[in-house]
């Protein structure tokens, strides 16, 4: 027996395109007339023709989903009840179709009971998609088995497929439809029936973009506008928040949801926030939503910000979500012209001894049939309703009735008529049945829309202050206002700048403005981001916070270089230098996409340590300098701009036991602070310090004894400059760079602060002149106890 040779590409892409198809068609799309899937709309009409009406009593569901199941849809039972349970869901549809009773699930994500408790039937809006529907004014088709017919779409008065949306994944394509609001949509048809050419931008007027079942609000109208011209566009939603005063402080509390978040899993997600500490300032989380609606409460500590929590909330939970708008429905189908049972009675009347005589002449109600419609010109519909009218109607009384519907019929097909062959006519009809279901049916936007959330900063709700920022050697951080720390006299005891414990002691400060971005460099390469209003603002004396509970960084890492920039400028550079002497220059735009882990700043050889970070723009003289004091100048020039992840160059030769201690630009108009770990320190004037090639071995800048111990910091000051010098004890003193002796290179230099016998300087830092605007006056130099 010859078998047929069938190529196997042709048959698996043609079998692939018929079921891709049938999903297309069958199942995961809607219809655009209706705005129905196909188990959607099988439901519906189940309901139906089962009486489930509204008004009417419900019924167990149990009992929709087995008519569904045995007559229109051959699938699973939970498929069909899950579909059905949706469109009972509030959360979920803006206007529902199915009226549940029971236990449908919640916007917790809990599912529906099982369908044999639960109740339902029809709502109204689903009525209006079903109205006349037995008045063939859709088409029909046979159902899977062929025993019964099932619309093919339903009338829909109301437009469904805008007002509820409807998702879908089909086989190489997906519908995501946002709802909307009724009132709006029905708006808009209007105004397209009254002016055929409208533009979007003239629609939007009216249908003002997506509204949601769950409220919240649409930030910015870029994806809507991309929605509606496109068929494409990426919609911002957020959480409505209200921030609530009370006897103990302040509280935030959820009222209204994104769409299709689930509010257990945001609390959950809240919670593990601020357990794992990514979010801080919050002291209780508790859920108090009830069946009048949504309330989530958050409770604040002391001295937070709302707006700044508020902000880390939309940052890093689900209460900022996105809903892509992808507008892909079925579009088909035609016009068709109706028949009338009425002008077929009427010929029954008119020939009623000739029918009498014929039916009683046929042996079988088929050949009853036949004989009816060949010798009276009839169709098999009207056939069948001469067959099937009562001997009653052959009453005079029946007769004239007959004949009396048959003339209003006649008279409503001429008007029918005289509609359809006027566009204008049936403009108005539209028109009246649009106002009364927007009458019946519209109700008040529940989504509101605002501006877009990148015109509304984080910043724009923060005062901008210059403040203070200390971190400790063990990686505790805070800020502080600067007018916070007195200016004392050089030599004085100081100022207790940070409560820290015995082992600790504090090793960074600089200044900075609220608006500022921080990079923090770590010892091992890696530089990661914080805003300075980010960073919580304590007392003088406290500690401050752990700071890997605000950076992602590892056990193995520390801070050791830190500076604010405002913008990440394209002409500007980070100049680096590491512990054995390498430098690196790379364009500060390479480090303007921050990461939650960090990235790469620069690659390390094993043992080697990331000492500083200096900002430049690429033609600046740098100055190394290093723990047994010695310096060298270089012009930048000479180290050519490397990649984010480059090793670098040699900058300075060291000597065996010494190590790069600072990095800093220098400037002939300016002087070189040197401070030593006994306090000693000295000023030395810039042009000193003769520029060489880099990679020598540089000259002194301290003549480093038992006496003023190792160098612990070199810094360019100018006179007019405010010095804080940090002891390991915690204290600090503040004081005029003018201040501190002036001498040469190779000399000890003078005391510049009292310390302890196991005291020691661990940091020094330049701060910004700000006397004048943070109030600090009268005799600078006076001594003051801590």
């Amino acid at each position: 027996m010859a078998r047929l040779a069938i190529n196997i590409e042709e048959e698996m892409k043609t079998s692939y395109l018929d079921y891709a198809m049938s999903v297309i068609v069958g199942r995961a799309l809607p219809d655009v007339r209706d705005g129905l899937k196909p188990v959607q709309r099988r439901i519906l009409y189940a309901m139906l023709r089962e009486g489930l009406t509204p008004g009417k009593k419900y019924s167990k569901s149990a009992g929709v989903v087995g008519e569904v199941l045995k007559k229109y849809h051959p699938h699973g039972d939970s498929a069909v009840y899950d579909a059905m349970v949706r469109l009972a869901q509030d959360f979920n549809l803006r206007y529902m179709l199915v009226d549940g009773q029971g236990n449908f699930g919640s916007i917790d994500g809990d599912p529906a009971a099982a369908y044999r408790y639960t109740e339902a039937r029809m709502t109204r809006v689903a009525e209006e998609l079903l109205q006349d529907i037995d008045k063939e004014t859709v088409d029909f088709s046979p159902n899977f088995d062929e025993t019964t017919l099932e619309p093919i779409v339903l009338p829909a008065k109301v437009p469904n497929l805008l007002i509820n949306g409807s998702s879908g994944i089909a086989v190489g394509m997906a519908t995501n439809i946002p709802p909307h609001n009724l009132g709006e949509v029905v708006d808009g048809l209007l105004m397209m029936i009254d002016e055929p050419e409208v533009t979007i931008k003239q629609l939007m007027k009216k249908i003002k973009g997506p509204d949601f079942p769950t409220g919240g609000t649409i930030h910015g109208k870029a994806g809507i506008h991309n929605g509606y011209t496109t068929g494409r566009g990426i919609v911002r939603m957020r959480a409505k928040v209200d921030i609530e005063e009370h006897k103990k402080g302040q509280r935030i509390v959820i009222t209204e949801l994104p769409y299709q978040v689930n509010k257990a899993r945001l609390i959950e997600k809240i919670a593990e926030l601020v357990r794992h500490k990514k979010i801080e300032g919050l002291s209780d989380l508790r859920d108090e939503s009830d069946r009048h609606g949504i309330r989530v409460v958050m409770e604040l500590k002391r001295g937070e910000i709302p707006q700044v929590i508020i902000n880390q909330l939309y940052k890093h939970t689900p209460m900022e979500s996105t809903f892509g708008i992808n507008m892909l429905a079925i579009v088909n189908g035609q016009p068709k012209v109706l028949n009338h049972i009425l002008e077929g009675l009427k010929i029954a009347l008119d020939n009623l001894d000739r029918i009498i005589k014929l039916i009683r002449g046929s042996k079988t109600p088929e050949e009853a049939l036949n004989g009816l419609i060949g010798k009276f010109s009839l169709t098999e519909i009207q056939a069948k309703a001469i067959l099937e009218m009562r001997l009653q109607r052959l009453t005079g009384l029946e007769r004239d009735k007959i004949i009396q519907d048959y003339k209003d019929i006649v008279k409503e097909i001429k008007r029918l008529k005289k509609i359809l062959s006027s566009s204008a006519l049936v403009d108005d009809i539209i028109k009246e049945e649009l106002a009364e279901i927007r009458k019946k049916y519209a109700d008040k936007r529940r989504t509101e829309i605002t501006i877009e959330a990148e015109e509304i900063t984080i910043e724009d709700l923060i005062q901008e202050e210059e403040m203070v920022v200390t971190i400790s050697h063990n990686g505790f951080i805070k800020r502080n206002a600067l007018d916070l720390y007195r200016s004392q006299r050089r030599g004085g005891k100081g100022s207790m700048g940070m409560e820290t414990r015995e082992e600790d002691f504090v090793e960074t400060l600089f200044t900075a403005s609220t608006h500022e971005t921080v990079l923090f460099f770590s010892n091992l390469g890696r530089i990661y981001w914080l805003k300075i209003y980010q960073i919580p603002e304590m007392g003088r004396a406290a500690k401050g916070k752990a700071m890997v509970n605000m950076l992602n960084i590892s056990q193995r890492e520390r801070i050791t270089a830190v500076f604010s920039i405002k913008e990440f400028k394209d002409d500007q550079f980070l100049f680096m230098a590491t512990k054995n002497g390498v430098v690196k220059k790379t364009a500060l735009a390479a480090y303007s996409h921050p990461r939650s882990t960090g990235i790469n700043a620069i690659k390390l050889e094993d043992g080697d340590e990331l000492i500083g970070v200096r900002l430049t723009d690429g033609k600046k003289d740098i100055n190394l300098s290093t723990r047994n004091g010695s310096s060298i100048r270089f012009n930048e020039s000479n180290a050519r701009a490397m990649g984010r992840v480059a090793k670098g160059v040699r900058g300075i030769r060291l000597k065996e036991g010494d190590e790069v201690v600072s990095v800093d630009v220098l400037d002939d108009e300016t002087t070189l602070l040197t401070v030593t770990e006994k306090g000693y320190g000295k000023r030395t004037k810039a042009s000193e310090y003769r520029l060489q090639s880099r990679g020598g071995k540089g000259v002194f800048t301290i003549k480093v004894t038992p006496k003023n111990g190792k160098v612990v910091g070199v810094l360019q000051v100018t006179k007019d400059d405010e010095i804080i010098i940090i002891a390991s004890s915690g204290k600090t003193i503040r004081t005029k760079a003018k201040n501190i002796s002036l001498i040469g290179r190779a000399t000890q230099g003078v005391r510049l602060i009292d310390l302890a016998a196991k005291d020691k300087v661990v940091s020094v830092a330049r701060v910004v002149d700000k006397d004048d605007e943070n109030g600090v006056s009268g005799d600078l130099f006076k001594e003051e106890q801590g």
